[in-house]
């Protein structure tokens, strides 16, 4: 393993290629020759479909993370369930993701342009960025291509690798490590909690009955709970949703570090970020926005290239629900 790892690392210093030790090459521009439009056309439905709907930057986030932790960046998360198996989507922590029909539409119009050419784990890596970005009205991470898509979706195999919002900071260590990511990986990229929405469930054991006795989570500040009882009535309700950061709710900004400090971190998986002493420094440091922006950039472009398939692996889908006949 150790003779493998510097190879890696020499491998990337001198190609300066994203997803080296991930299974093979991504690099920019990959469809130059043999799609030109390819990434315009992705950007120009994205930041439509996202005028209309501010929802979409959140969901098309969370598309891309909940697809790469579960064999790699493969689109294996758009792939439906068939009489004979069950897919990705069906897991319980994929049951709120959303914006599949826009990847339908991405899909549809790339086909017409160039049929069988751009692969549809790479629209959902395109997707994600362009639309965060769009509130920039630039990209804000780039997002090298080449990747190829998977023919396997497994809903036990996403309940296995997705994180859960309960889990405290050794499993999220160990999630991350598993995907070759670092703690400052795992910091860096909570910071997309700064948009978005938390459903009741998976959070109000921690307003009403966090140590089974009945009692709240002493490491949530005591106002915002107060608030949170106020949408979240009971345990039982499974259908409300708040957002993640209830100041900024649709603004792509550092704001998630800023209510971690003040005990308002929604999930037990946000306020796990402060139980550790290398992870809480980490939250300080990402308190300045500008290196917040910069560290976002390369942990999305490291998590982008977990086991991607690439070269003659996989295929490329001509419908991302299915894989070709």
């Amino acid at each position: 393993m150790r003779t493998i790892s510097i190879f890696c690392l020499i491998t990337i210093a001198l190609a300066f290629e994203i997803g080296v030790c991930h299974g093979g090459k991504l690099r920019k521009n990959f469809y130059k020759d043999t799609c030109p439009q390819a990434e315009n056309t992705v950007r120009s439905i994205i930041w439509k479909r996202v005028a209309s709907n501010s929802t979409l930057p959140a969901k098309f986030l969370r598309m891309h993370f909940h697809d790469c932790f579960v064999r790699g960046c493969d689109a294996s998360i758009l792939l439906d369930s068939t009489p004979n198996n069950t897919a990705e989507k069906a897991a319980t922590p994929n049951l709120s993701l959303g914006g599949f029909e826009v990847i339908d539409e991405v899909k549809a119009q790339l086909e017409k342009t160039c049929p069988g050419v751009v692969s549809c784990a790479d629209i959902v890596a395109l997707a994600a960025r362009d639309s965060v970005s769009f509130q920039f009205k630039k990209p804000i991470w780039e997002v090298p291509t080449g990747r190829r898509d998977g023919k396997i979706s497994r809903v036990s195999e996403a309940l296995s690798n997705i994180p859960s919002p309960f889990f405290n900071f050794t499993l999220l260590k160990q999630s991350f490590a598993n995907k070759s990511l670092t703690v400052h990986d795992l910091v860096v990229l909570s910071g997309g909690h700064t948009i978005g929405v938390g459903h009741c469930n998976f959070f109000s054991n921690r307003l009403y009955n966090f140590t089974g006795k009945g009692d709240a989570d002493p490491s949530l500040n005591s106002t915002y709970a107060s608030f949170l009882k106020t949408k979240c009535r009971s345990l039982a309700d499974n259908t409300t949703i708040v957002p993640m950061d209830p100041s900024t709710p649709l603004s792509f900004n550092n704001n998630y570090y800023k209510i971690l400090k003040l005990k308002e971190g929604l999930f037990q998986s946000d306020t796990a970020l402060l139980t550790d002493k290398g992870s809480s420094s980490i939250v300080d440091q990402l308190l300045d926005s500008g290196k917040f922006f910069t560290e976002f950039s390369q942990s999305m472009k490291r998590m982008g290239s977990i086991q991607v398939l690439t070269g003659s692996a996989g295929e490329i889908r001509k419908n991302c629900r299915v894989v070709n006949s």
